[in-house]
């Protein structure tokens, strides 16, 4: 079956699998104009206005005037600050930056600052949003759980999936967290079902033109041949390591066979991605896995929920990183954010999403819920009578897990996360000027507690100005729309399973 059209046949009008869904291969001003806004409210900007063949070599121009938050305490902030970009990477970031022959971007009344970074989300789901908002992990015998996420989503709805409705979903989810100033994701989409179903996962990444780690992952059915796939797909979409798209390996520790997953991935230099839920079973998994010596700085561990206090040790001694999803883990009953667990061990969390069936997929949500939980529960420690407390959680420190400790979980620190010159530039701009946030009085406290998706005027992707003024860049949203309709009309079709508005 054929994973999905090519972008010039999308572009013609000629996709049949698909539809008409249509995204340019290189920033198009024009097409954003008649993109109506985007996925954005915001109007698009003119062909005159922005500045063209951003990205490309020795391609200069200056962020000029903006409050810039590095999150390099090397570099420092600035109240009134420029940003420096030539082709991909940041040259310089500091006050009245004289760049002879840069073309000039006003950034006055904007924050600068690194793009946000999701460390685990399955956006082959975008489909299915909010189709489970009310429901819960899985049927776990207490009360609530008929309706669960690996009954109807995990196991019912994606066997059914098609090479084309990844791939649509992929699309979909990458530009809209482009929009709300998600630069890099770590997909963890489980729906490779066939070769095909991965690589239509893979067009659908690399054509939204985002950072993306792709983790390689099973599916169900007679075509499901993972792990075998791993070399082919390697070759052909991985081949280099100068670009936008990188490599990771599932490494489900539920699977029976997560030994020879780990060592296949240890083998071939990847990292290791799995999800860790106590409440599932897996409460004192790590301390197992200790004991065989497989722990290491190479994993990921997702959740990481209802966790022994071996675990917690273990985890911190090896080097595992954490992704964290406070939303969907106290809706969905993972069990309770380990947020103070974490840091009580000396283990940064990175931030995710999870699943856009159950909640959004922006990080205004992740940071804000994140910030709030944390100090609910010092508050309420201190008000019960401890006095040794640990510190409150700040602004910061959330923009933090956001972007450094997202880049440091995703394997990419030494390209991303922070505003450092040699580093590319994965930019946002956001409006501090805007009804809700002006005046400006705080930086990190107007992105953290004030801030939504509506303030994110422009962001830039490796140098690439991605959207601009509002308005994402070459995408046409009606036609989009209509084709992940269809794919989600087919998808509730083929599963005995009704769409149930109110």
């Amino acid at each position: 079956m054929k994973a999905g059209p090519s972008r010039r046949e999308l572009l013609a009008g000629g996709a049949t699998a698909l539809g008409a869904a249509a995204i340019s291969s290189a920033p198009s001003p024009a097409l954003a104009a008649s993109a109506q806004g985007g996925l954005s409210q915001g109007s698009a900007a003119s062909a005159g206005d922005m500045p063209v063949d951003t990205g490309a070599p020795h391609r200069r121009y200056l962020l000029k005037g903006g409050a810039v938050l590095s999150m390099d305490p090397n570099v420092g902030d600035f109240a009134q600050g420029d940003v420096l970009i030539e082709g991909k990477k940041i040259v310089a970031v500091g006050p009245n930056l004289q760049a002879s022959g840069a073309e000039i971007i006003n950034a006055a009344g904007m924050i600068v600052m690194p793009g946000f970074i999701d460390t685990h989300h399955h956006q082959y789901q975008t489909a299915l949003r909010s189709f489970l908002s009310d429901g819960l992990l899985s049927n776990d015998g207490l009360p609530h759980g008929q309706k669960n996420y690996l009954d109807y989503i995990h196991t019912l709805i994606t066997a059914f999936y098609r090479p084309q409705d990844a791939y649509i979903a992929e699309l979909v989810a990458s530009l809209s967290q482009l929009d709300a100033g998600v630069t890099t994701v770590v997909d963890t989409s489980q729906v490779g079902h066939s070769p095909a179903h991965s690589d239509a996962v893979v067009q659908g990444l690399q054509e939204a033109g985002r950072r993306s780690v792709f983790v390689y992952s099973p599916g169900v059915g007679p075509n499901n041949i993972f792990p075998n796939d791993l070399q082919r797909l390697r070759s052909r979409y991985f081949s280099s390591t100068d670009q936008l798209l990188t490599l990771a390996m599932g490494g489900e520790v539920f699977l029976p066979d997560w030994r020879t997953y780990w060592a296949i991935a240890r083998q071939n230099g990847l990292h290791i991605v799995s999800h860790l839920v106590g409440s599932l079973g897996q409460e004192t998994l790590v301390e197992q896995i200790a004991s065989e010596g497989l722990l290491g700085p190479d994993i990921e561990f997702i959740h990481c929920t209802h966790l022994s206090e071996a675990s917690w040790q273990a985890i911190a001694a090896s080097g595992v990183t954490m992704s964290m999803a406070a939303p969907i883990e106290m809706t969905m009953r993972h069990g309770m954010p380990p947020i103070q667990t974490a840091l009580d061990h000396g283990v940064q969390p990175a931030l995710s999403v999870d699943v856009e069936c159950t909640m959004t997929a922006d990080f205004f949500t992740q940071m804000r819920t994140v910030f709030t939980l944390q100090r609910a529960f010092i508050n309420e420690r201190a008000i019960n009578g401890e006095t040794n407390l640990p510190e409150l959680l700040t602004c910061r420190d959330v923009i933090r897990f956001a972007t450094v400790e997202g880049a440091r979980v995703a394997r990419l620190s030494q390209k991303i996360g922070s505003l450092t010159p040699g580093k590319e530039a994965d930019i946002l701009l956001l409006r501090a000027d805007a009804l809700n946030v002006a005046p400006l009085n705080n930086v990190p406290g107007a992105v953290v507690t004030l801030m939504d998706r509506g303030n994110v005027d422009t962001v830039i992707v490796a140098g690439r100005i991605r959207k601009w003024r509002g308005a994402l860049v070459g995408v046409h949203w009606p036609q989009l729309r209509a084709t992940l309709e269809a794919s989600r009309d087919y998808l509730l079709q083929a599963a005995g399973v009704q769409r149930v508005l109110f």
